[in-house]
């Protein structure tokens, strides 16, 4: 793939269409998860009380464990099944393997979601990176070998 035939899409629509695939995912999936687990409130817990405050943790710690699972889900078969989330389509933006303009393989989608947490850890240095690279690849790009380009792949059916 040449430089010159890509549009590379940089960080400030990438993350309006984070935001937006995040809140469609997060309506999605609260129901589901208050169903497994029930609501996670602070108001049902006294933080004062040591035995409290750690079951409060303990709870939101899995509630927060499944929602980013099933977040990761949905993301994840998004990308393999149309090459973008709901947001990034809005913008035009689709995943392609970073060495040809086809789609993304399976395993790059899973690695390109758990690099999420990666390039989250040092105060989203990883997904800032996207302003300052040259072909716009945040750190779980790299890791995934993807690119986010404006565009589907050639090997797109859809």
């Amino acid at each position: 793939m040449h430089d010159s035939e890509v549009i590379y899409i940089g960080f400030w629509i990438r993350f309006l269409a984070f935001l937006i695939d995040s809140l469609i995912a997060t309506i999605a999936i609260t129901p589901l998860v208050s169903t497994l687990i029930g609501a996670t409130l602070v108001s049902n817990y006294d933080l004062q009380d040591t035995a409290q405050l750690v079951q409060f943790l303990s709870d939101w710690s899995l509630q927060l464990g499944l929602d980013m699972l099933f977040m990761g889900a949905i993301f994840i078969l998004f990308w393999m099944i149309k090459s973008a989330t709901p947001g990034e389509m809005l913008f035009g933006a689709y995943i392609v393997d970073a060495q040809t303009p086809e789609k993304a393989r399976p395993m790059q989608n899973v690695i390109r979601y758990f690099g999420y947490f990666i390039s989250a850890i040092p105060l989203f240095m990883g997904f800032l990176w996207i302003a300052f690279d040259k072909r716009k690849q945040s750190w779980h790009d790299k890791l995934a070998g993807t690119l986010v380009i404006k565009g589907k792949s050639r090997d797109s059916h859809d």
